[in-house]
């Protein structure tokens, strides 16, 4: 009876094409009354999202809440996204792989964060957002005009960062390579603008975390790797020139905000055993990793200040350099 109260109450909504606080409080009070959001509630919200074009501000937490509590949770084991939902979620919140609006791309970063675990293809579909905005100048980042294509400014890097960092739970210690690929991706695309000194932190650190744990160097966990450090946010406006004293440093400014950002004692003591069993596993992926590295950096013919500070960084840090990446590494030092 209550379930007939419910869709009926959605079903008046949707026909008044508007959505107020009161519907909001009612709609919360009918969907959470069995601490479940069932495939057909999730539905009829998406529904009422895409019908009602006058919502109020109460709706978008709403949505968000119920929607991630229906992917996230309430599917065995609880807190892990299954592919079969990450893919519902995708297909929900998008036409031609672009996410339609703000409220939806929060909704996904959110399912991300609220979850122990989810596929490698919703985040890497969320970094792709913020890809469109910044290569492209489309997508639900660029709504009101804010933004500028062809430049990355800080608060899209929050959100890469943001997005990064809720993919790190449940042993997703290590950056992953699709993750770092599409990192490469925007580099390339705003390899001569003047971004904001974020994304170099950001980009140099994250590549840095994928190459060195897929060598087996017991390199920070992506929380501490993605954290913002203050050795950056000294960096002046022009990027080219910090970037340059990065190169000139061979990375140990780098080197040295990894080892000043943890306990080493504390912190990586407690992963050696982590460590030795992923070392065996990354010698069988170390001649892919390194060739896709070896292909990736210089891609556009030439080799960019933050691709620069990369491979040095990484020269001075790894305890063993694969023959794929030797020749590379000749050719900057």
């Amino acid at each position: 009876m209550d379930r007939d109260k419910e869709f009926k109450r959605i079903v008046e909504i949707e026909s008044a094409k508007r959505i107020t606080p009161l519907d909001v409080l009612e709609l919360r009070q009918l969907i959470f009354r069995d601490g479940v959001v069932s495939c057909e509630e999730a539905a009829a919200l998406f529904a009422l999202h895409a019908t009602c074009f006058e919502k109020c501000a109460e709706w978008r937490a709403f949505f968000v809440e119920a929607i991630t509590d229906h992917v996230v949770y309430q599917t065995k084991p609880a807190g892990y996204v299954s592919a079969k939902n990450a893919e519902w979620l995708i297909e929900a919140i998008s036409h031609d792989g672009k996410v339609d609006t703000t409220c939806e791309l929060e909704l996904l970063v959110n399912v991300l964060e609220k979850a122990k675990f989810s596929t490698e293809r919703l985040v890497a579909f969320a970094l792709q957002q913020v890809k469109l905005a910044v290569v492209d100048g489309t997508g639900p980042l660029m709504k009101g005009g804010e933004l500028t294509a062809g430049v990355i400014e800080k608060p899209e890097v929050d959100l890469l960062r943001r997005i990064l960092y809720a993919f790190g739970g449940d042993g997703n210690i290590a950056i992953t390579r699709s993750e770092a690929e599409v990192l490469f991706e925007i580099n390339d695309a705003v390899a001569d603008a003047r971004n904001d000194p974020s994304w170099n932190d950001l980009f140099v650190k994250a590549v840095a975390n994928f190459v060195m744990c897929s060598s087996g160097y017991q390199a920070p966990t992506r929380e501490v790797a993605l954290r913002q450090e203050n050795f950056l946010d000294r960096a002046d406006a022009d990027i080219g020139g910090f970037m340059a004293r990065m190169a000139s440093t061979g990375g140990r400014e780098l080197l040295a905000a990894y080892r000043h950002s943890v306990d080493i004692d504390a912190d990586w003591e407690a992963r050696n055993q982590w460590h030795d069993a992923c070392s065996r596993r990354a010698e069988r992926i170390d001649n892919v990793e390194a060739r896709w590295l070896a292909e990736r950096i210089g891609k556009d013919g030439r080799l960019q200040q933050n691709e620069l500070a990369l491979v040095r960084f990484i020269k001075e840090t790894s305890p063993s350099i694969h023959p794929d990446l030797q020749m590379l590494l000749e050719k900057v030092a």
